[in-house]
């Protein structure tokens, strides 16, 4: 009789007129087939698990990537995009990759973030989002100069070349300033007034900058604003990594303010799937709500890392730890970043 996974392990008596080696060898045999179909059943049952908990949403809802770059070949930074003097990338990070990786790991559409590779020459992202209308939308970057020319050009960024959001990076204000300062108030405010969301990127963790997102915020409540990476909070092995990310969830008592759940691989202290941010979502769900809460990959950062598919599978691995529903994860792979701009990754 055959063995298999599907069937149970059949059970026979010994027949009395077998030897005692022979029928020890018997049960010996059956012991070995059990054990064997005990080790398939378990491992069918493993490889079930976690291949369900990489596929997609059981819904019809977009995944949608809410963070990540593109930037020229060399060749085409020679003929045409430069990159920004000592900002030349280490990696491929151009848009035919990106499809293709897209493509692989089943993504729809993305957010596509100005890299500081171009600095505030636009051109490059914004031939991306012509050539591409229904797979791209952008944000670009705050040029916060002390002469506010930045302004006027983020009102064209947005009006003429349809960007949809900007972004805050404060390591870019005049040193002594702070995104609070004239012309940053102006930008957040002319930010609100055109519609479009302010992403602040703290590299240096949130708590040097807490105190100024959190003016900004209460004195301009109609300008949306999204927190890249998580704002950089790790899972807390002290008292003070503890208050920074307390600081960090606090932040959800202003409706206006998002997260993004981004770049793993910067806000973990281990290895893929990077597991012990499990515990980070679950407080931003339980602060913020999954319907504030947005996914996103890094590209091209998260190539080395462990691959743009693999990035994209990491979500609902992590998700499954704590566990989070599909309705919430249908959020945070799409929804969320679909509802806050209205109107894109609409195929014509």
């Amino acid at each position: 009789m055959a063995l298999s996974s599907s069937s149970p392990v059949a059970v026979v008596a010994p027949c009395r007129f077998l030897s005692p080696i022979a029928t020890t060898a018997s049960r010996d045999l059956l012991s070995f087939a059990a054990a064997a179909t005990r080790r398939r059943l378990l491992l069918s049952t493993t490889t079930t698990t976690i291949a369900a908990a990489m596929a997609a949403p059981a819904s019809s809802c977009k995944v949608i990537d809410s963070h990540l770059h593109v930037w020229a070949t060399p060749q085409q930074a020679k003929e045409e995009y430069p990159y920004f003097p000592g900002q030349e990338p280490t990696l491929r990070g151009d848009d035919e990759f990106l499809l293709e990786c897209m493509s692989e790991a089943g993504v729809d559409g993305a957010l596509i973030v100005q890299p500081i590779n171009h600095m505030f020459d636009h051109s490059l992202v914004t031939s991306t989002l012509k050539k591409y209308p229904s797979k791209f939308i952008g944000c670009c970057l705050a040029n916060p100069a002390d002469d506010g020319s930045g302004i006027k050009q983020l009102e064209h960024l947005i009006v003429q070349e349809k960007y949809r959001a900007v972004r805050f990076n404060p390591n870019l204000w005049p040193a002594g300033q702070k995104m609070t300062n004239e012309v940053g108030r102006s930008l957040f405010s002319k930010a609100g007034e055109l519609g479009a969301p302010v992403a602040i990127l703290t590299m240096k963790g949130i708590g040097p900058y807490i105190q100024e997102i959190e003016e900004l915020c209460r004195d301009y409540p109609a300008t949306t604003v999204i927190l890249d990476h998580m704002s950089f909070c790790k899972p807390p092995t002290n008292d003070e990594e503890e208050k920074a990310l307390s600081s960090f969830l606090n932040l959800s008592r202003f409706p206006q303010v998002y997260v993004k759940y981004s770049a793993l691989f910067r806000i973990t202290r281990e290895a893929y799937p990077y597991e012990d941010t499990a515990q980070l979502l679950s407080r931003a769900i339980s602060h913020y709500g999954a319907n504030r809460i947005m996914w996103g990959s890094d590209f091209p950062y998260v190539v080395p890392e462990c691959g743009y598919k693999g990035a994209r599978e990491a979500i609902s691995l992590v998700a499954g730890k704590i566990p989070v529903s599909l309705s919430d994860l249908d959020w945070i792979l799409g929804k969320t970043v679909s509802q806050l701009f209205q109107g894109a990754w609409v195929t014509p």
